[in-house]
C-alpha cells in the first residue's frame, strides 16, 4: 500500500515538471520557426507596416511672398486758407472728384481788392514821377552841352531820377505782394482727386487753422505692407531683374483680385521688428482699392523650374536634420536625407531625391530602415470610385 502511493506521487511530480518545461520552452520554439510562422509575419514575429505612397511631382514653382497690406494713396491733402477772412462761397460737394486747379471755395476779398488798387495806384503815381524826371534831366543835358547850366545841376537831376525809379520799383513789388494776398482768397484743388468731408459754410468765419477738406489722390493709389528681412535679397533681385508684379485680394469683394507692380522698397530693415517696408502702385480708375482698407498681397520673386515637389506630411524632422522614407523594390522602407527648399501649402520642394522613388506618405511614424511595408488598400470615395493617396498640387 505505501509502494502504490510512493508511485503515484512520483508520476504527479513527472506530469507536473513535463507541463512547465513544456510551457517554458514554446515561445522559444515558436520565435526560432521564423518567418514560418502563420499569419504571413516578418522576423521576429513583426508584420509588414501598411503604408501609402507617392511619386514626387517635377513642376515649375513659383516662390510665392505673402503680406497683408493696407490701402495708402500716394498724396492726401488738407486744405487750409492762408488769410484771416469769412467763406463767400462753396463751390464743391462733399464726395465729388475734382480736377487739379477746379476752384473750391471763394473767400470774402473785398480788403484785398481794394489793396490792390491802392498799390496800383501807387506804381502809376511813381511811373509818373519817373517820367517826368526823364524829361527834365534829357533838357538840362541839352543844356549843359551849350554851356546854358553847370554840370551839378544835371547831376542832382540824375540822382533824383534813379531815387524815383527805386520807389517804383518798391511799389511794384508791393503790388504783386498785395496780388498774392487777394489771391488767397480764392482756393483752388492742388491736385486731382475726391474730396472729404466740408466742414464750413458761407459765412463762416476762417483762420489759417482751419481745415475747410481734404483732397485724396485715389488713381493711382499705394497697397503698403512688410516683409521679413530673409525675404529682402530675393526681393531686391526680383527687382533688378524687371518688374515684379503685386496681386492684391480684396476679402471684401468676393475675392476679387488686382494687379498692381512693386514701386518701392525701404532703404533700412526695421531693427527692432526685421522686417522692411515695401510699396506696390495700382491703378484704380474703378476706384476697388479704398484709402486704410486692409488687403492680402502676393508677389512671386522667382520662379523654381523643374522643380522636386513631395507633400510635407511626408518629410519627417529629426535632429540630424529632414528626410523622408521610400519603399524599396523589395518592400522595404529605405530612408533620403531631404533639404526643404520651399513650402508652398501642403506641398514643398526639395532636394535629395531622384525622382523615381515611392516616397511614403501615410505610415512612415514607425518605421526603421530596412522595416517591411506594405501598400495600403486605397480607399474608395462617396462616388466608389477610388480615393487618390494626398499629393503634391500641380
Amino acid at each position: 500500500m505505501k509502494k502504490t502511493s510512493l508511485v503515484i506521487l512520483v508520476g504527479a511530480a513527472l506530469c507536473i515538471g513535463g507541463g512547465a518545461w513544456y510551457v517554458y520552452h514554446q515561445p522559444a520554439a515558436s520565435g526560432a520557426a521564423g518567418t514560418a510562422s502563420p499569419g504571413g509575419k516578418g522576423k521576429g514575429g513583426q508584420a509588414p507596416t501598411s503604408v501609402s505612397v507617392v511619386k514626387p511631382l517635377r513642376q515649375d514653382v513659383p516662390i510665392v511672398l505673402s503680406a497683408n497690406g493696407s490701402v495708402t494713396p500716394i498724396s492726401s491733402v488738407e486744405l487750409r486758407p492762408q488769410t484771416t477772412s469769412t467763406i463767400a462761397k462753396v463751390h464743391i460737394r462733399e464726395g465729388q472728384f475734382v480736377k487739379q486747379g477746379e476752384l473750391l471755395f471763394t473767400l470774402d476779398a473785398r480788403t484785398e481788392h481794394a489793396n490792390v488798387e491802392k498799390a496800383q495806384a501807387q506804381v502809376l503815381r511813381d511811373r509818373a514821377s519817373v517820367a517826368d524826371y526823364e524829361r527834365q534831366l534829357k533838357r538840362n543835358t541839352d543844356l549843359l552841352s551849350k554851356n546854358f547850366i553847370a554840370q551839378g545841376a544835371v547831376d542832382t537831376l540824375q540822382s533824383q531820377l534813379d531815387a524815383a525809379r527805386a520807389v517804383l520799383a518798391a511799389d511794384q513789388a508791393a503790388l504783386r505782394a498785395a496780388q498774392v494776398d487777394s489771391s488767397y482768397t480764392v482756393l483752388r484743388a492742388p491736385q486731382a482727386g475726391r474730396v472729404g468731408a466740408i466742414g464750413v459754410y458761407p459765412g463762416s468765419l476762417v483762420q489759417p487753422t482751419t481745415a475747410l477738406t481734404t483732397i485724396t489722390q485715389l488713381d493711382p493709389i499705394d497697397v503698403v505692407f512688410t516683409l521679413p528681412e530673409s525675404s529682402l535679397s530675393g526681393l531686391l533681385a526680383a527687382q533688378k531683374a524687371g518688374n515684379v508684379l503685386v496681386s492684391a485680394l480684396l476679402a471684401d469683394a468676393g475675392g476679387q483680385q488686382l494687379e498692381g507692380k512693386l514701386s518701392f522698397i525701404d532703404n533700412a530693415v526695421d531693427a527692432t521688428s526685421g522686417v522692411i517696408k515695401v510699396k506696390a502702385r495700382f491703378n484704380n480708375t474703378q476706384t476697388d482699392l479704398w484709402p486704410g482698407q486692409y488687403v492680402n498681397t502676393q508677389l512671386t520673386v522667382r520662379t523654381l523650374k523643374d522643380a522636386l515637389v513631395i507633400p510635407q506630411n511626408a518629410i519627417i524632422t529629426t535632429t540630424s536634420g529632414t528626410m523622408v522614407y521610400s519603399m524599396a523594390p523589395d518592400q522595404s522602407a529605405r530612408s533620403h536625407k531631404v533639404t526643404r527648399v520651399y513650402a508652398f501649402g501642403a506641398n514643398a520642394v526639395v532636394t535629395g531625391l531622384n525622382g523615381d522613388e515611392q516616397v511614403i506618405v501615410d505610415g512612415k511614424q514607425n518605421l526603421r530602415p530596412g522595416s517591411k511595408v506594405r501598400l495600403a488598400e486605397k480607399r474608395k470615395g462617396a462616388d466608389g470610385a477610388p480615393a487618390s493617396v494626398a499629393g503634391p498640387a500641380a
